[in-house]
Formats: C-alpha cells, structure tokens, sequence
C-alpha cells in the first residue's frame, strides 16, 4: 500500500522562486507543521505563482488514458508520477541531492501537462470557473476594457516553448499576468485550447466587445488617420534625434554659417 510523501515545503519553495526577488506575499500559505496532512498537489497549487492551477483529480492521474505519450515528454516519468501521487518509491530512496531536484523538475513538468488535459475537461472546467468567478486569474489590463476578469492562455501547447499569458474576453487579446512569477509559468500547463474552450461552454460569461476606443489628441485635437503616412513618405524631416546630433556636431557657440550666436 502506498505511503503519503512528507514534504520540505521550505527547500522547493525557495527552489521554485529561484532568482525571482522576494516580497511581502512569498511565503507559501502552508506551515511545515501542516506538510504531513497535505498532499502534493495541494502543496505545488499553494505556491505563490502557481495560483491559476486547478487542482487535478487524483482518479484522473491515475487513468493511464489520461496519461497517454506524456512518458515521451517527461524524464523520470514514473519517478515524477509516483511524486505527484505522494507514493514512496525505494528506488528513490538512494538517490543523490541533484537526481531527487530532477525528478522534482520532472514532477512539475508532469504535472504541468496533466493540467492542460483536465482543464478541458467537465470537471476540469469547473474547477476553473470557480477561479474565474473569483477572479484569481487577474483582470485586463487595459483601461477601456473595465477590471474584466481575464483566462489564464498559452501560446503553445509544446513546453518550455512559451511562458503564460491571460486572455481578456472583451478585447480578446493577450497580456503578461500581472505576477512575475506567473508571468514564468510555462503556458503549455494552460494549453491553446483551454480559454477558447470554456468560453464556449460558458458563453453567458462572454462579455460584450468595447464600445469606445482611445483616440489619441494634441490640444485636444484629434490626431488625422494620414498623419503617420505623411510621416513615412518624407523620411527627410528633422526629429528631436537629428536635433540634437546636429546640435552636437556644431563647434560650441558657433552656428551654421560660422557665424556666433
């Protein structure tokens, strides 16, 4: 029968926020007092940056259907597997320091692309919703877009090819989360599916577009839709940069002319 997995809350914590500076709101939420009661996928979901994963079923982890051609992405795969479901593994237990970090690696590779599969899912999907109706996953940034609650988004659903993003449904488009550390959670834990997919089961969550836009002024006046190709069609014209390197090229109280100012 497995064993539960005691977990050192302290060294992943500061492995997962390696080289990212510290704040006020660092610390996990989970004390080493409380490590035995919680599993590991309780504790890698209460990591400060980790706050847009859901937390995976283990009756869907443990479904090798759910699972199929993840060992061909994964190193340890079975190391990593046996991690997230708190298994004890004796083979594991005459491990050095840097072999047990690669497996945890492993682990949060694993369990990165396992959540990009539940979250598409019914039961995924409303675990997701919930985060969403609570807006844990940000709001736009975007002034004309009003605090509308954004979806965590990828750009690939290949790891480590891009870091995640959020998805305003209003505007619809993507931004960096607000969070640096959530801005460097690989996307591919999110997927290019997910967002598209729940709005569509969710549809009456779908805001209505923007009605206004930003129109750019000067004075007050607005700014003539030709003016940047006017811009573009005379190359020649002085700007600030031309200036001041012609301002710099001419000796010191002399001006064109030779004359002295």
């Amino acid at each position: 029968m497995a064993s539960s997995t005691k977990w050192d809350v302290g060294h992943h914590h500061d492995e997962q926020l390696a080289g990212v500076e510290s704040d006020p709101e660092s610390e996990s939420e989970i004390s080493p007092s409380d490590v035995e009661e919680t599993s590991w996928v309780s504790w890698f979901c209460s990591l400060k940056g980790n706050e847009f994963f859901a937390e995976v079923e283990e009756d869907f982890i443990q479904d090798d259907f759910n699972l199929t051609g993840l060992s061909a992405q994964v190193p340890h795969y079975e190391f990593a597997l046996d991690t997230i479901l708190d298994v004890e593994s004796p083979a594991t237990a005459g491990f050095s320091e840097a072999q047990q970090e690669s497996v945890e690696s492993a682990a949060e590779l694993l369990y990165g692309l396992i959540h990009a599969r539940f979250i598409i899912t019914p039961r995924g999907m409303s675990a997701m919703l919930e985060k969403y109706k609570n807006t844990h996953f940000g709001r736009c940034p975007r002034a004309l877009c009003q605090g509308q609650s954004v979806l965590p988004v990828g750009q690939s659903d290949v790891p480590r090819m891009h870091t995640s993003k959020v998805f305003c449904p209003k505007c619809s488009d993507i931004y960096y989360p607000r969070s640096q550390r959530q801005a460097n959670v690989d996307g591919a834990y999110f997927g290019t599916t997910f967002c598209h997919l729940f709005l569509q089961t969710y549809w009456d969550l779908v805001p209505p577009p923007p009605t206004t836009t930003y129109v750019p002024r000067i004075f007050g006046f607005k700014i003539h839709r030709t003016a940047k190709a006017r811009a573009a069609e005379k190359p020649g014209l002085p700007t600030l940069r031309t200036a001041n390197e012609a301002q710099v090229a001419s000796p010191p109280g002399m001006a064109t002319g030779g004359r002295e100012v």
